[in-house]
């Protein structure tokens, strides 16, 4: 990624590594679990070409950016806030913004705290999902999927943390980059990845061994804590948002994912996406675009084609 050029900017009182390309309207990509900058590189790439500055930032917690320890300061009052000071710091009014998973769910919550900041907005792979003011998050998912939800086996700190060491970075991300089985992802309390050393999981085409090795490094620098601190603080978040109850999301977007995404494959959530619910809830919903036999993590496995969605809707604006 030599082309791509990286800095360390202060935001909302930490340091955040930034990745970005090109000149012209702000083009701002949001990471997910357990990725980094590094997941956006063939949109920094493709998307400033085109006449774009892509910026691609590691979020609180990950990579290069500072990793607060205190499950309390990564709500999203915070990561948005950290995004804010970023938005600022380039220069600019408005960006557009492309967002996944984690990501996705921290754009939704820029979306509905500051619509002004956001001209249009890309969402791959988690749509809006409205606050539900009877239950907390984590007690309605234990509910409905049961204690090895991979959520509710994320909350307790440091036990996630001491399975991924036992297995190893690499084993624990190979598995997650790789699986293609439909939602929702249960981890058993034995071997919560289902890794097998005997029977050695092979990288996906788009996803090579120089990439596994790049981002491996990284969060055998950082740590995984700084990443599961989002989960924990899921329920912090609904406490907090509770004056947005019932607001609706009034920005542009256009929702990208794949058929077998396990997220848009977790009970719900497809009939949510395609039978008004999304509409309903964010009444700018310009399109749905489900792309057959792709999963997860949509923007590597089938990055020219995501780039070239993004493209069709940013330029209309």
């Amino acid at each position: 990624m030599e082309e791509t050029q990286h800095r360390m900017v202060n935001v909302n009182g930490i340091t955040m590594h930034v990745a970005e390309k090109g000149q012209g309207p702000v083009i701002l990509c949001l990471h997910g679990f357990p990725e980094l900058w590094y997941t956006w590189r063939h949109q920094i790439l493709g998307l400033s070409s085109l006449g774009y500055h892509t910026v691609a930032p590691d979020l609180r917690g990950y990579g290069d950016t500072e990793a607060p320890t205190s499950v309390s300061i990564y709500t999203c009052m915070h990561v948005v806030g950290d995004l804010i000071a970023l938005i600022d710091s380039l220069g600019v009014e408005q960006v557009f913004l492309v967002a996944h998973d984690w990501g996705a769910i921290i754009g939704w919550y820029l979306c509905l705290f500051r619509p002004d900041r956001v001209k249009a907005f890309v969402c791959l792979s988690v749509p809006f999902m409205p606050r539900k003011p009877k239950m907390k998050p984590v007690e309605s998912m234990r509910l409905f999927f049961g204690e090895d939800y991979y959520i509710c086996r994320f909350q307790e700190p440091g036990k996630i943390e001491a399975e991924i060491a036992h297995f190893g970075t690499s084993e624990v991300l190979k598995k997650i980059i790789s699986n293609r089985e439909p939602g929702p992802p249960c981890l058993p309390k034995e071997n919560a990845f289902g890794i097998d050393l005997d029977n050695p999981v092979t990288l996906p085409s788009w996803f090579s061994e120089e990439d596994l090795s790049y981002c491996a490094n990284k969060f055998n620098k950082t740590g995984f804590t700084g990443a599961l601190n989002y989960y924990r603080a899921l329920d912090l978040n609904w406490e907090l948002t509770a004056p947005w109850t019932n607001v609706q999301v009034k920005v542009p977007v256009k929702f990208i994912v794949g058929d077998l995404d396990n997220v848009y494959t977790t009970p719900g959530m497809k009939e949510y996406v395609q039978n008004g619910g999304f509409k309903r809830d964010v009444p700018l919903l310009d399109e749905v675009v489900v792309m057959e036999g792709a999963a997860h993590f949509i923007n590597q496995e089938r990055a020219d084609e995501v780039n070239t969605h993004i493209y069709e809707f940013i330029k209309n604006f």
